[in-house]
């Protein structure tokens, strides 16, 4: 087995792996090759959120009062590494031996100690110890590697997290906002909310979409049709798909496999308000705020729903009278028909998917009450006709099918059908119109297989039956170019499901366990998190897409590149629920931890207090926000009261000036395109490609947060395409003549001094007159 080597950002892990491993394949998120396999952990696992209101004083905003460290701290995970720790967990797997190379200091040791307690990676660990990346000293550090037990004092930072998640926010908000001259809302909560919509934006805009073709023939059996689509390897060519569908066409086949089941469909689950936002936005398109807001307003002003609120969908015993007199009074009025037909003794105190009390917190899923409604808005009836419909469901029987699976071959080529036969509509009687699940006669329903073709499942509400030992006839055949489909920009509805399932595929149990009833956010808070991101300019509604503007996607970025991008993943809430358990539970000792926090405090402020800060346009307009004038914080200390964690940024005005000489149309991990490929990004966290932009030459992945560019113009000098892949590939480029303002010249090369940023510099040989 291999070496699994844990760096604590891309590009040291890159770099390390140029040394120890310069033929390693790159595979995105890690590098393997003969012997290591080396990946990393995208910054810090423990965000610091900023300090706040320890002191009156600290109503002023002062990056020299920074860090603001009370007699106790909470460490909060940061949200942003789910992905890149299930990676790790993955490759720790495959691995004997475990390398700890993260940044030799407390922070890089705690790091490191998140992950190992959070995975249980139990292989020996060993630490690289170096102070400095260079080639030498990464050889030097392998070839000595310590024994993990002399870091031991240092792990300790990993058994707590932190008890006071306001004040850990303030410091960060108070060092980004007073570092860089904007107001930069930093929080445990929107922040990775507001990755996901980057993340899925990046991912939408390097999506490469591939062609392929779907064979699909009709049979016919005594008097029974039915349509089945080609299986096997996905079709690329378009002659080899039209051959299939014309031998196929006018033969005889045979079933080869014939299933029929009966399947039961039961009532979706009562509303909580996360689900009844989802739901509204899919329908009417409603926002989570104004969902709420009408919610609201029927609990509160109509009082015709009970609490909204609540993150439960279920209720206790004591609500099963209720529900029973609220059905009553349904029976007189707009639903009397449904309520009249409904079955009272199916919701009782058994039926386990209504009534649940282990499931039921403060407040039990959202119901009508006992009060007619009056005059109501159409909004407010298409909210308060929502909640009811699925009230009534429950007291209706499981709609039933009869589901048939048909695999017929012709011409040595199987073709696969689906029906699902509606035997009984049972509760799916009160679905509104249109929903083809009522089993409307014809209604087809995409599925995708692994081929990411489509299998066409017929709804039907005709019997539908076929004999395997009969032949059928192949009536009608055709072939269709399809492509794959990039993924859909989120809607309010679809980030509000991403926000509640945050963390369901954590790899990590406990972790998982800690957040299978709480996501990101909880159901009050999550619609307040979105406006949140809308109101300090972060993203901007196109219809129900959301869109990310400059300020949200420069946000997102510096937060990665600033080595506090666990911010930006939903682990940092599984890892705090874990702490607070292990703390009730005496596992983790809450003074101890407090003192660790106190450390990584002062080693946050210290990277923010020393970055250059952003350009005045890094954040697009109306970006600027006024800092603290000691008269309650300005509307900094506003945005910032509901923060979380924050710290170092990288140089905004490199990668702000970068992006602004690329088009939007650029695949971001592609080299395709109409641009030429000019070298391969020689920043060691990259990947991406340079093409030629109109004024300078910048990589491919500047939209993934690369801010390599080199400008076309420097000291006078034309930097050409040539002179620019010398530098890529050389470090350098020619010896070159320089006039200075006496009118002599000076002989020198241009020096490609960061292969991080771009930036430039010149290395002087000689001086004539």
């Amino acid at each position: 087995m291999k070496t699994l080597v844990i760096a604590e950002k891309p590009d040291m892990g890159r770099t390390i792996a140029a040394v120890i491993e310069p033929k390693a394949k790159n595979n995105r998120t890690y590098l393997e090759g003969e012997q290591y396999i080396i990946t990393w952990a995208i910054g810090h696992l423990l965000g610091l959120a900023e300090p706040d209101a320890y002191d009156s004083k600290y109503k002023r905003w002062n990056i020299a009062d920074l860090p603001i460290i009370p007699e106790q701290f909470k460490i909060v995970p940061n949200p942003r590494t789910k992905d890149q720790l299930k990676i790790i967990g993955e490759l720790a797997k495959r691995a004997s031996a475990i390398v700890n190379a993260c940044d030799a200091g407390r922070e890089g040791q705690y790091i490191f100690a998140l992950i190992q307690q959070q995975l249980k990676l139990r292989q020996p660990v060993k630490r690289l110890w170096i102070s400095d990346l260079t080639a030498e000293s990464i050889r030097r550090g392998f070839d000595g590697l310590k024994d993990a037990a002399e870091f031991e004092n240092l792990t300790h930072a990993a058994r707590a997290r932190s008890e006071a998640d306001w004040l850990i926010g303030m410091n960060a908000s108070r060092a980004f906002t007073t570092r860089h001259n904007a107001l930069l809302s930093v929080g445990r909560v929107q922040t990775p909310v507001l990755a996901l919509i980057y993340d899925r934006e990046i991912e939408i805009e390097a999506f490469q979409s591939q062609t392929f073709y779907e064979v699909a023939a009709w049979f016919r059996q005594e008097g029974v049709e039915y349509r089945g689509v080609r299986q096997g390897d996905k079709l690329t060519d378009a002659e080899e798909a039209e051959s299939i569908a014309t031998s196929v066409k006018g033969k005889t086949g045979q079933i080869i496999k014939y299933e029929a089941k009966q399947t039961k469909d039961y009532p979706y689950r009562l509303y909580d308000l996360t689900l009844l936002q989802r739901e509204a936005n899919a329908k009417y398109g409603y926002g989570a705020k104004k969902t709420l807001d009408i919610a609201q307003a029927l609990y509160e002003k109509h009082k015709v729903i009970s609490y909204p609120r609540t993150n439960s969908n279920y209720v206790t015993e004591q609500n099963i009278e209720g529900m029973h007199k609220t059905l009553n009074l349904l029976k007189n009025g707009t639903y009397s028909e449904l309520a009249i037909g409904a079955k009272p003794e199916l919701v009782h105190k058994n039926n386990k998917a209504v009534c649940n009390p282990s499931r039921v917190e403060d407040h039990h899923a959202i119901l009508p009450t006992l009060k007619r409604p009056g005059t109501l808005s159409k909004d407010e009836q298409n909210i308060y006709d929502l909640i009811v419909r699925r009230f009534l469901s429950h007291f209706y029987p499981p709609a039933e099918y009869k589901q048939h699976t048909v695999l017929t071959e012709v011409e040595n080529y199987q073709f696969k059908t689906s029906v699902k036969e509606l035997l009984s509509i049972g509760w799916k009687v009160v679905l509104g119109s249109g929903d083809p699940e009522q089993g409307a006669s014809g209604k087809k329903k995409a599925k995708k297989n692994s081929n990411e073709e489509e299998e066409a499942e017929e709804w039907t509400d005709k019997a539908f039956a076929v004999q395997p030992d009969l032949p059928v006839h192949c009536t009608k055949s055709e072939f269709k170019e399809k492509a794959t489909q990039p993924p859909k920009s989120y809607t309010e509805g679809t980030l509000l499901k991403a926000m509640e399932s945050a963390g369901k595929q954590i790899e990590n149990e406990e972790l998982r366990d800690a957040m299978k009833d709480s996501g990101l956010g909880t159901p009050a808070t999550r619609a307040a998190t979105i406006e949140r991101l809308k109101n300090v300019g972060y993203i901007t509604m196109q219809g129900k897409k959301m869109q990310l503007t400059l300020k949200g996607r420069t946000a997102i970025e510096l937060i990665r590149r600033a080595g506090v991008d666990l911010l930006t993943s939903p682990e940092m809430t599984g890892q705090w629920e874990r702490r607070l358990y292990q703390i009730s539970k005496g596992e983790a000792g809450q003074d101890k931890f407090m003192e660790n926090v106190k450390k990584f405090t002062l080693s946050i402020i210290e990277k923010v207090r020393v970055q250059a800060p952003a350009a005045a346009d890094a954040f697009g307009e109306d970006a600027r926000g006024k800092k603290g004038n000691g008269k309650g914080g300005g509307v900094a200390s506003k945005a910032a009261s509901k923060s979380s964690v924050g710290a170092r940024a990288p140089k905004a005005s490199v990668a702000n000036t970068a992006s602004s000489t690329r088009t939007t149309s650029q695949k971001s991990t592609t080299p395709s395109g109409a641009r030429e490929v000019l070298a391969s990004c020689p920043s060691p966290d990259c990947n991406g490609y340079i093409i030629e932009g109109k004024k300078g030459y910048g990589c491919s992945r500047f939209k993934e947060g690369c801010t390599f560019v080199v400008w076309k113009e420097y000291a006078g000098k034309k930097i050409t395409s040539a002179m620019l892949k010398s530098l890529v590939e050389k470090g350098s480029t020619q010896v070159l003549s320089f006039k200075r303002k006496d009118g002599s010249t000076v002989k020198a090369r241009i020096i490609l001094k960061d292969v991080v940023t771009g930036q430039l510099s010149g290395e002087k040989l000689e001086t004539s007159s």
